[in-house]
């Protein structure tokens, strides 16, 4: 038997989300799938908001790899590929945008969206500018990720009552970087 420790209990708890989907994530299926009572994951998580928590920042694991900005960095290019990047990974896990909505960086990620501000004030633009541009590219991508998976949910179960054959399909990546170039070309216009 696999000894239970938060790490485990998070990365089971994000395998049954790619499976079930959020709506039908709990701490009751949790708990069967892990082959335990169900009050047993209360030792490693208060409630189920602190493991939604847990799993929200472990899922976002391959967008915390991206590499740091340097100072010699182009800041556009930087940016993009930094956008990209967390669109990649919510789009890595069912329903990774949803699950990630309402959380807010901590810790290293905290430490590390600081970082990428001071880069962008470093290279010429207005604080308040690169704050809220980086806070309009996490909103925008997360709202594009959102609707992405929910039309992709969609076509997977068409009996949704969504008129399918009479909306004109979006292509998600193109509608996502025209929408980036947008808030770039909008960032540049303070430096």
């Amino acid at each position: 038997m696999v000894r239970l420790n938060r790490a485990t209990v998070v990365a089971e708890a994000l395998d049954l989300l790619d499976e079930v989907g959020l709506n039908q994530l709990s701490t009751r299926a949790l708990a069967q799938r892990l082959g335990i009572k169900q009050p047993s994951l209360y030792s490693h998580f208060k409630n189920k908001d602190e493991l939604m928590s847990a799993m929200a920042e472990a899922a976002m694991a391959p967008h915390a790899r991206f590499p740091l900005p340097k100072p010699s960095d182009d800041w556009r290019e930087w940016f993009r590929g930094n956008t990209q990047s967390f669109r990649r990974t919510l789009l890595l896990r069912r329903d990774g945008a949803r699950l990630h909505a309402g959380s807010r960086p901590a810790g290293v990620g905290l430490e590390r969206t600081k970082a990428k501000v001071d880069f962008l004030v470093g290279a010429g633009l207005p604080r308040h500018a690169a704050e809220m541009a980086m806070l309009a590219a996490s909103r925008f991508t997360v709202g594009s990720v959102l609707e992405q998976q929910a039309d992709q949910q969609a076509q997977a179960s068409p009996t949704d009552g969504r008129p399918s054959a009479e909306m004109q399909e979006i292509d998600h990546d193109q509608a996502f970087q025209a929408g980036l170039d947008l808030i770039i070309q909008g960032l540049a216009s303070t430096d």
